[in-house]
């Protein structure tokens, strides 16, 4: 007989390595008092999707990844750095009705066969930590991409596509950072109207099929859908639903709550307006009862807010901008209510003034703090000159969070400190063809929102990232905007920065578990 001694420290790193994120108990009674303070380690696994970036055959997509350099850079949980890569989806195959006849099920057998030679091609590899790396597509035929980092490429490891149509009617900059796979989200600001063309993208990273449900909610609450259950999102694969053809209601404002049965996806909406442009919509932070939305353009022309609460509660909410020195209520829109399950909106106009802004959303009665989920659409421009974008309700910076895609001309980066001063240490990594990265801090007074243009990496070639940290005082939302004029119009998309999830606390014990095994 043989004992096995596994300590708490070392599975619980285990854990965290494979999923991301570690949780455990300390046992009840005097063991208690052994036990060592959490320590913060690097997560050894991440995943990423991204979805497919465009219907339109003149779509330019550029595609960036980039993870952060840590303390241990370089150097693996074995001495390995890691791998971090972005592959192909599998194309979605149409089971139900077999191929019948033998050489047409030959020909579909070896194009699968190929589709699966393809995706297990890397699109993007980060090499290195602290150097972003870029790849190109055009036209409507790119792919979703679904990928995973490992060892110290793991923390922090950022992605994003950036696409520019530049005619029809898709016109216009999206932008979105590939997201990390879940299995719920709210979308606050999609629509079914005649107007709209608004398509949930689900993709799945893993092997096996998930299986989600979409409910839609409205101004009147919900929305009748006969299809939105049980769609099926084969493994390693994208699906794209237009949200219009699961109802027969045309309704200009509605939310959007996306679950799985079973799996984990990551979601995004794409929406086109006739003659407005077009954006991609990512997941609004979880229900809360205090919400803030960073990065409101100067010369924005028109905001909207999209609010829905989901609980059985209505919700009375304060509206208040963080301007450049000060918080102040919009005229006129100064509170909100919100009924339980239903779809407010409220059009605050130029609310910004030509003066960079966040909203928050904070309750009236600090003792009913109803939880909510809110976005932004936000328009630059007028007439045929207009473009738009969306900011949804987002987390803090946290410890870190990172965004790529940033340009020698045309990022600006938004810090909203709702609470308390907040000094941050904000990083523009090194070129992805060159350049050496820089360090600047900025200190963001309490109820303010301070924009800045970061200054690009000296010897800038291709594209940088940025990485902003919190240092001290209360919390910090972020965005970044990037701007890419085109004939006239200020095209610009607009991403949010919550934190990385780069570490998780994995608590210690000096207690082991002794396992007898025969």
């Amino acid at each position: 007989m043989k004992s096995t001694h596994l300590s708490l420290i070392a599975g619980a790193a285990a854990l965290a390595a494979i999923t991301g994120f570690a949780s455990l108990t300390a046992p009840q009674g005097p063991a208690t008092t052994e036990a060592k303070a959490a320590a913060s380690l690097p997560v050894e696994r991440s995943s990423l999707v991204c979805p497919a970036p465009s219907t339109s055959d003149l779509a330019e997509t550029r595609y960036t990844s980039f993870t952060p350099p840590g303390k241990d850079a370089g150097q693996g949980a074995e001495g390995e750095k890691g791998t971090a890569e972005l592959k192909p989806a599998l194309p979605v195959l149409d089971e139900d009705e077999p191929e019948t006849d033998p050489k047409k099920a030959e020909k579909a057998e070896e194009a699968a066969k190929k589709a699966k030679e393809k995706a297990d091609k890397p699109v993007l590899a980060v090499k290195e930590p602290g150097r972003p790396v870029t790849a190109e597509a055009d036209g409507s035929a790119a792919p979703a991409l679904v990928g995973t980092a490992t060892g110290t490429l793991a923390p922090g490891w950022a992605a994003q596509q950036t696409t520019t149509v530049t005619a029809g009617g898709a016109r216009g900059l999206l932008g979105v950072s590939c997201t990390a796979p879940d299995t719920d989200f709210w979308f606050p600001g999609v629509s079914t109207a005649r107007s709209r063309q608004d398509y949930v993208h689900l993709t799945n990273p893993d092997d096996g099929a998930a299986v989600a449900d979409i409910e839609l909610f409205g101004p009147k609450g919900p929305v009748t859908s006969e299809v939105g259950d049980g769609i099926t999102v084969p493994g390693r694969s994208s699906v794209a639903l237009l949200l219009s053809t699961l109802t027969d209601e045309a309704v200009n404002d509605l939310t959007a709550h996306i679950t799985t049965r079973s799996g984990r996806i990551g979601a995004v909406v794409l929406t086109a307006d006739d003659g407005s442009g077009t954006d991609w919509l990512t997941a609004a932070a979880d229900p809360a009862g205090t919400l803030v939305m960073p990065g409101i353009p100067a010369d924005a022309t028109s905001v909207q807010l999209v609010a829905y609460a989901p609980g059985e509660s209505d919700a009375d909410v304060k509206v208040q901008l963080m301007g450049k020195n000060t918080t102040f209520a919009p005229a006129g829109n100064d509170t909100l209510h919100i009924k339980s399950g239903m779809t407010a909106t409220v059009d605050l106009k130029d609310i910004t003034r030509g003066e960079p802004g966040s909203l928050r959303l904070t309750p009236v009665e600090k003792s009913r703090a109803t939880p909510i989920v809110a976005a932004l659409r936000v328009v630059r421009g007028t007439g045929e000159k207009q473009e738009y974008a969306y900011i949804p309700a987002t987390g803090p910076v946290g410890a870190r969070s990172t965004v790529t895609d940033n340009r020698a001309k045309g990022s600006t980066l938004s810090l909203a400190a709702p609470g308390a001063d907040a000094e941050v240490k904000v990083t523009t990594s090194a070129g992805s063809e060159g350049g050496e990265a820089a360090v600047e801090t900025y200190t963001v007074k309490a109820g303010t929102t301070m924009a800045v243009a970061p200054k690009p990496p000296a010897g800038l070639k291709g594209t940088y990232a940025l990485t902003v940290e919190t240092v001290s005082g209360g919390p910090v939302h972020a965005s970044r905007a990037l701007v890419l004029p085109e004939d006239g119009i200020q095209m610009f998309t607009v991403q949010t920065l919550p934190d990385d999830g780069g570490t998780v606390l994995v608590p210690s014990a000096r207690q082991d578990l002794s396992v007898l095994d025969d």
